[in-house]
This record gives structure tokens, C-alpha cells and sequence, in this order.
């Protein structure tokens, strides 16, 4: 499940970032991406959360250690990337304004 929450959490941020590029409203689609980050968290919280239920120590510790770090970071850059239009707004509406 965390995998096709993950793919759709990155086609809601391209979309974010087309759409801001088109000029077009893409605050739904930030919300979206940002939205199916957090449950790709949840999900994958819910598959160690299994493997604990499980007793599944070797895939704990086989698992996680890495799945950890790339989680933050894939979790940083979705954020990033999420909120930039609306930082590019606002850093264009200053040099304008």
C-alpha cells in the first residue's frame, strides 16, 4: 500500500509544480501531495507496526535503520517541493511590490 500511496504522493507534486508553472490554481494538488506524503508515512508505519505484531525482529532490523533515514529525507523533499509555489509567490510579490 505505502508504494501506491508514495507513487501518487509524487504525481500530486509534479502536478503541483506543473500546474504552478502553467499558471494555473494548484493549491488543491499541493494539498494532495502533501496529503498522500503523510499517509505513505502512516502506511509504512502500519507495516512495522505489523512486523512488530509479528514478532518479525529480522525484518526490523534488516528494514528500518535505512527506511528511516530515507523517510526523512523523502519526507523533507515533499515538503520542499510542495511549498515552493507558494514561496515563489511570495518572493515574486516582494520584488514587485
Amino acid at each position: 500500500m505505502w508504494i501506491i500511496l508514495g507513487v501518487l504522493a509524487i504525481a500530486a507534486t509534479f502536478t503541483n509544480l506543473y500546474l504552478y508553472r502553467a499558471g494555473k490554481d494548484y493549491k488543491l494538488a499541493m494539498a494532495m501531495g502533501l496529503s498522500l506524503t503523510t499517509f505513505t508515512l502512516c502506511a509504512e508505519y502500519s507495516l512495522v507496526s505489523d512486523w512488530v505484531k509479528a514478532e518479525d525482529w529480522a525484518a526490523l532490523m534488516d528494514v528500518v535503520p535505512g527506511m528511516e533515514r530515507a523517510l526523512w529525507v523523502l519526507t523533507i523533499i515533499s515538503i520542499l517541493l510542495n511549498i515552493s509555489p507558494i514561496l515563489l509567490e511570495r518572493k515574486v510579490k516582494r520584488s514587485w511590490g
